[in-house]
């Protein structure tokens, strides 16, 4: 079984991100705030200059809706969360133009709590989590039916952020039920590309044995548990993995002849 591993941006890619974080959260407002105090969140404005420097390709009208970018027959939607609010988008751009997703997810977090009524930052801690490219898979599940489709690309980026949270929840310490107020993008770490069903193979694990479970998958792409039966269920609907039987209350599992 082979696989090509998501990769690092490219050469120069970082340069362009840290130009397009300048456009977005100025010194002045760092200094300030601590965060970025734009109309649209700040992930999604830093990804956008990001993707598309030229502020003429953004916010393009598109029929009945509102592009992120369109540059030379390509729109590209810059999507956080929510990936169900988009299936009537891509209806309407998919017969005509070639669309890129760009999903973005939190691979080291610091997060800073905002006391409610100073306005004033506490502490800045780091997360112990770190996030995956399998934390896409619940997204993208709410859009399957579009993935096979030949003019729809998806951009995952695993991003290091600093998050900034109000401390304004329901217990004594006001973190729980908590609310996020913005998060920054300070590094992208790496980039997966699916442009087809077969790129879903980057996301194999390698040294899986020619059957196995969900768990076996989980331990070896060290996927949450709680996340692993979406990818199972996303990849067998792309054909790039197939149920083959069951093994007690498992079910089995292979890597596709198509794969």
């Amino acid at each position: 079984m082979s696989s090509a591993m998501p990769v690092p941006l490219p050469e120069g890619e970082d340069e362009r991100f840290t130009q397009a974080l300048r456009k977005v959260v100025t010194t002045d407002e760092r200094e300030r705030y601590g965060i970025g105090m734009q109309k649209e969140k700040t992930v999604h404005a830093v990804l956008k200059y990001f993707e598309e420097p030229d502020e003429d390709c953004h916010e393009i009208p598109i029929g009945n809706y509102i592009a992120d970018i369109y540059r030379d027959g390509q729109i590209i939607e810059i999507q956080t969360a929510q990936f169900y609010r988009m299936r009537e988008k891509l209806s309407a751009f998919l017969p005509e133009y070639r669309v890129r997703i760009v999903h973005p997810i939190p691979y080291e977090k610091y997060i800073t709590w905002i006391d409610p009524v100073t306005g004033k930052c506490g502490k800045r801690n780091r997360s112990p989590r770190r996030g995956s490219f399998y934390q896409a898979f619940q997204e993208l599940y709410r859009i399957r039916s579009f993935l096979s489709d030949p003019n729809l690309s998806i951009e995952l980026l695993l991003i290091d952020m600093e998050e900034y949270r109000l401390q304004d929840g329901w217990d004594r310490t006001g973190k729980r039920g908590s609310h996020r107020y913005d998060r920054i993008p300070v590094r992208i770490r790496e980039s997966c590309f699916l442009t087809s069903p077969r790129d879903y193979m980057q996301l194999v694990p390698l040294d899986l044995p020619d059957t196995f479970t969900s768990a076996d998958f989980a331990r070896a792409a060290g996927c949450a548990k709680a996340r692993v039966s979406t990818v199972m269920l996303l990849l067998t609907e792309m054909k790039v993995l197939e149920r083959i039987g069951k093994k007690g209350r498992s079910y089995l599992y292979r890597v596709a002849e198509s794969g």
